[in-house]
């Protein structure tokens, strides 16, 4: 099998699954230049020929002129990006249908969110039925929407997401209780958690508003924040006013995955009052569970991974009292529960979202047709 993946960037979080694509595969690569801020692999370590294409930007769409140039390349299958701004994917696309009709081509794609305007959904119809093979989904729950608009079930490809699992769970077996948070914190109350960038978007000031209602209601708090962002300074100003700040440590941005996994994995819980995406992976390879809100239609596909009252819970969306109460209500049932809920996480990311599912529901998919 000769493959082609064509991807927007050489992202460094998806490092497992590109290394093990171009292991299992005959695969060469074309990954465009974009990066916004974004962390990039070393693509030195792939064996695959690897080209790299500037991407052309502007008003939200983009255009990749090498691309469509991979339609010569004598490959038995073709991975875009399903981005349905990416003008080189519908024109490859297109193309491929006209003078490559046996050269089978696949979308990698959220999909669906389920917020779609009518236009949006006219334009998705029309470009998610471009491909010949069919779109590599992220979630059951975009697979539902697109099947209800009438989209052949068998063209859909449920792939979830991955991190390095291997070498996070390479971690896991090292670790040991370190008691970071008594060592910061000087007290023993329950550590809630957030990973990840601090913008407008992860609506942490509902975490913080959410902590000082707990506190108000008998329960106290330490909450860390590892990460960095804009938010930051506005983020410490209502930790003040709110009279918490003594309970909420800005860790700041840590990129040694051997000081996340000890203060993932200590923590109690984790919170992600905004789309969740894969901090929600990421917390539970280290076996803490997720709480993050209730409106799928505008989370990210990763939000599947909380099975209620087992890895985690939800609440309702813009609410810091249902987010109080979560908490709460979590950290109650399940004060003596910890090591089986850090086993049901354990479970949740091992059935479904490792590089080496990801790798079966490729091959299962690539070898069929």
């Amino acid at each position: 099998m000769r493959l082609c993946l064509i991807y927007s960037s050489a992202l460094h979080y998806r490092e497992a699954i590109f290394r093990l694509m171009d292991y299992e595969f005959q695969c060469d690569f074309v990954f465009g230049d974009s990066q916004h801020g974004i962390r990039q692999m070393d693509t030195s370590v792939l064996s695959g020929h690897v080209t790299v294409v500037h991407a052309c930007e502007w008003h939200g769409w983009n255009w990749q002129p090498k691309v469509v140039r991979q339609l010569c390349g004598d490959y038995d299958a073709y991975i875009l990006l399903g981005d349905t701004r990416g003008l080189a994917t519908w024109t490859f696309a297109i193309l491929a249908r006209i003078f490559r009709p046996r050269r089978r081509v696949f979308f990698w794609s959220h999909g669906w969110y389920g917020k779609e305007t009518p236009l949006e959904c006219w334009v998705k119809k029309v470009f998610y039925r471009l491909p010949s093979g069919g779109t590599f989904l992220y979630g059951e729950y975009a697979r539902r929407l697109m099947v209800a608009e009438g989209f052949r079930p068998d063209r859909l490809f449920v792939i979830h997401n991955s991190l390095d699992y291997d070498r996070q769970c390479a971690l896991r077996s090292q670790l040991m209780c370190s008691s970071a948070y008594f060592h910061y914190f000087g007290n023993r109350n329950p550590n809630v958690i957030f990973v990840g960038r601090l913008t407008p978007v992860k609506r942490l000031d509902l975490l913080l508003q959410a902590v000082s209602l707990c506190r108000e209601d008998g329960l106290d708090l330490n909450l860390t924040l590892i990460g960095d962002g804009e938010q930051e300074a506005a983020l410490r100003r209502q930790a003040a006013e709110l009279g918490v700040e003594k309970r909420v440590w800005f860790h700041g941005a840590c990129y040694d995955e051997a000081v996340n996994a000890r203060l993932i994995s200590e923590a109690d819980l984790c919170v992600s009052p905004g789309n969740v995406g894969l901090t929600a992976i990421h917390c539970m390879t280290y076996g803490t569970p997720v709480i993050t809100h209730d409106d799928f239609a505008h989370q990210m596909p990763e939000f599947e991974a909380i099975r209620e009252g087992l890895t985690g819970t939800f609440f309702q969306a813009g609410n810091a009292r249902s987010l109080a109460n979560a908490i709460r209500r979590w950290l109650l049932i399940h004060a003596d529960q910890r090591a089986k809920v850090r086993w049901d996480c354990y479970d949740e990311i091992a059935a479904r979202w490792t590089p080496q599912h990801q790798i079966e529901v490729l091959k299962q998919a690539l070898c069929v047709g």
